[in-house]
């Protein structure tokens, strides 16, 4: 069996290019942000049995050391299993776009509105919700609240008529911008949200939105796949976060520019 001592110790370009690349109970805002500094991301079990079955379909590759427990030997690792995806979806931000019909739709008859870290634990209880399964746990939900506050964390909220209808929130590390959840409301304001997310974090001097998890909605973003590697190199390539993000409430139609304009 083997243990790193922190998430930095982590060689995850060693890693399996799918299934998770480590175990650990470590929730805390500082375990939280070192490990999407690392390349990860968390999956905390929903329940006790999600955690036994963890243990059970991954005890073997933990003893191997295919897949390393990370953190203090007295917590329990098989509570959050962490993932790093090989290659992994990324969203460029200079190629954020939105489908001709709802660009349309912005800027004909729809009187959408967009903010920045407006409502940030609502965004993220949005997108909670009734899921199953269960990932955004209290305590993770708490971590992220305080990574909030911190600055390293925020959220993009879209409104009609003063109703939220739709958001993103994830992690800001360096160039690259990790999306842990969206939510709608209104068909297409998931999508607002992410493409001006990606308006705000270009004009920060951000490169990257990082979708996390492959699938036929983070295609429909245009999320192209980055091999592994390269994906940490972008992480690696600033210490540092840059400018802020813009966070006025800005008329959502100025996004309305449909594939294929310049």
């Amino acid at each position: 069996m083997s243990r790193c001592p922190g998430w930095e110790a982590l060689d995850v370009l060693a890693a399996a290019p799918d299934g998770p690349v480590a175990f650990c109970a470590d929730l805390s805002p500082v375990g939280l942000l070192a490990a999407y500094r690392a390349g990860v991301y968390p999956f905390p079990a929903s329940d006790e049995y999600t955690r036994a079955l963890n243990e059970v379909v991954f005890a073997d590759q933990v003893q191997e050391g295919g897949i390393r427990l990370v953190g203090e030997e007295s917590a329990d690792p098989f509570a959050v299993s962490w993932w790093s995806p090989d290659p992994r979806p990324v969203l460029p931000v200079t190629a954020a776009h939105l489908s001709r019909s709802l660009a349309r739709r912005l800027r004909n008859r729809l009187p959408w509105s967009t903010s920045l870290d407006r409502e940030f634990e609502r965004v993220v209880r949005e997108c909670r919700g009734d899921r199953a399964p269960l990932w955004l746990t209290e305590e993770l939900i708490a971590s992220l609240i305080r990574l909030h506050e911190l600055g390293h964390a925020h959220s993009v909220e879209v409104w009609e008529d003063g109703n939220l209808i739709g958001g993103v929130f994830g992690l800001r590390v360096g160039p690259v911008f990790s999306m842990d959840s969206m939510f709608f409301r209104r068909p297409g304001a998931s999508k607002v949200a992410v493409s001006d997310l990606a308006a705000r974090f270009a004009q920060a001097g951000g490169e990257l939105l990082d979708a996390q998890r492959d699938s036929p909605h983070v295609r429909d973003l245009g999320c192209v796949l980055l091999p592994r590697e390269q994906y940490v190199r972008h992480l690696r390539r600033t210490a540092r976060d840059s400018l802020p993000m813009p966070t006025a409430t800005l008329p959502a139609r100025r996004l309305a520019r449909p594939v294929g304009s310049r």
